[in-house]
């Protein structure tokens, strides 16, 4: 009797269709020959730890070859809609909310684990199970929910890239012509890509360096009050006047289009994903890259804060401080001291820029392909992807270039968007990562399943916060209300369907549990 969950665990397991496979008909992540090799541990190794329940000892070379994709994922946390935000934070709230950024970079973790975890344990990514998992209405939706959030993000990386290009040419190109040279990164992407996974990883960990490397040289030529850090990093503060930053704080960590990302760059390493030790061990070493990758994005972000805490808290320009100007008001603050700062700003936003474009390329690709089943050259798909960005962010530049508040306006628009498509994004995650029948033994315990639900329910509030001040402030006339209040109402609808939906999955999951242990019993 003891026995049959084991053979009924085994059995789902093998049931997967190994990770390095290929179906002709079916759209992957990866082909089996882009995929990186692990095998550095034996196979008795791994027989003897199947055999006790366990995994193989840690190796820091088996470390080194799963790292990557959590870099690649923590880009998401370091874009240049991140960095507003936390200039912002900075200069209107000093140190007291860094607080909220630590605990959102932990919130921001427990999503992207489980993200990876869903595409270790299935060999597939969210795209492609939420194309099984939903009826074809639903599926369109939560595709084009996808796509728009993606725009959006990708419109506030394209103009953050475009605004470092004004910054270190000495403005001799406009922002629209860095618009236009961000366009071509994609280029970048697919000769990187032709190299193998690895030189694309290696390629983001240089772009994440030189973030960490300027941003670091900032905060050491700024000095900000080490005592104030810690304690705004220890100590909860929060007030009526920051409440606006606290949210976007929160907002900006986590990105729809993020999630779907990490589960697929996880299937860049060949698991064999019918064994369950291996399948662990990936999830083990994924789990550590990703902390290590957030904690470096922890530190630049807090580098940033930090700087404009210093150096604009509690003064007259505070408020007025974006993206497009900071690095003005940084050179009129601090001067050149050791190094020139404003080009110290540029380049760090230039890298922030370009590498999120690039991973937003990337992201794009994989959530048309697995959405749409759609099995194009990486070209086509890259050109497709760039295209549904790009061809906005012309507009918005060549309309916006010299109007700094009608661009902040677009800034809070454009964070709407994306935090309208929050719920598309982590409901379908948290709804099959539930499921025995997707992910087997390493389904999330309950406990788990409590606590991200807390979690995906506070991001919904916090960003149905913002949502409901941006609408408030803006939407004006009785036709706009009513076209927006119809929309609304559609939009809760869909939620309320998606959550539904996966709740009856797990009650009946629970129901057949149940049946199954009353027959063993018997």
């Amino acid at each position: 009797m003891a026995s049959a969950p084991k053979e009924e665990e085994t059995r789902l397991l093998a049931s997967r269709p190994p990770l390095d496979s290929d179906e002709s008909d079916e759209e992957r992540a990866y082909d089996s020959d882009e995929k990186i090799a692990i095998s550095i541990s034996d196979e008795d190794e791994y027989a003897a730890a199947e055999a006790a329940g366990s995994v193989p000892p840690f190796s820091w070379r088996k470390l080194w070859r799963f790292t990557g994709p959590g870099f690649l994922m923590c880009i998401a946390f370091l874009d240049p809609g991140n960095l507003e935000g936390d200039l912002q934070s900075g200069a209107i709230a000093g140190y007291s909310l860094l607080w909220l950024l630590l605990w959102a970079t932990v919130m921001g973790l427990l999503i992207q684990l489980l993200s990876a975890r869903l595409g270790v344990a299935t060999g597939r990514h969210l795209a492609e199970l939420c194309r099984e998992e939903y009826p074809t209405w639903a599926r369109v939706a939560l595709w084009l929910m996808a796509e728009l959030a993606l725009i959006g993000a990708d419109i506030q990386e394209v103009i953050g890239s475009a605004i470092a290009i004004k910054i270190l040419s000495g403005g001799f190109i406009p922002l629209w012509g860095g618009v236009i040279i961000t366009a071509l990164d994609c280029f970048i992407f697919l000769f990187l890509e032709n190299y193998g996974v690895r030189k694309l990883e290696a390629f983001f960990g240089v772009l994440v360096a030189t973030m960490a490397v300027s941003f670091a040289i900032m905060f050491g030529e700024t000095k900000p009050s080490g005592k104030e850090l810690l304690i705004g990093v220890i100590v909860p503060k929060l007030s009526s006047k920051t409440i606006r930053q606290a949210v976007g704080v929160v907002g900006c960590i986590i990105m729809p289009h993020n999630v779907f990302l990490h589960s697929a760059l996880v299937q860049s390493r060949k698991i064999d994903t019918s064994k369950k030790s291996r399948v662990q061990e990936a999830m083990n070493y994924y789990s550590i890259e990703s902390a290590i990758a957030l904690a470096v994005s922890f530190f630049i972000n807090i580098c940033v804060t930090t700087v404009f805490a210093k150096g604009f808290y509690g003064t007259q320009v505070a408020s007025t401080i974006g993206l497009e100007n900071a690095g003005q008001f940084l050179q009129e603050k601090y001067g050149a001291m050791l190094f020139p700062i404003l080009y110290i700003w540029g380049v760090g936003l230039l890298a922030s820029g370009q590498s999120s474009t690039i991973t937003g390329t990337y992201a794009g690709q994989f959530i048309m392909g697995g959405f749409l089943n759609l099995r194009l050259k990486k070209w086509v798909r890259s050109l497709i992807t760039r295209s549904f960005a790009i061809v906005p962010t012309i507009i918005v530049a060549l309309f916006f270039d010299t109007e700094d508040a009608t661009m902040d306006i677009l800034n809070e628009s454009l964070n709407v968007l994306q935090s309208v498509q929050i719920p598309f994004a982590l409901i379908p995650l948290l709804t099959l990562v539930s499921k025995e029948q997707v992910m087997g033994a390493f389904r999330i315990g309950p406990i788990t399943k409590v606590v991200t639900w807390i979690v995906v329910a506070f991001l919904i509030i916090i960003n149905g916060y913002l949502l409901l001040d941006f609408f408030t402030a803006e939407i004006r006339g009785a036709l706009l209300e009513s076209f927006v209040g119809a929309a609304l109402v559609v939009y809760v609808a869909f939620v309320i369907y998606l959550i539904l939906r996966g709740s009856a999955l797990f009650s009946r999951l629970a129901l057949a549990a149940r049946k199954n242990f009353s027959s063993s019993s018997n």
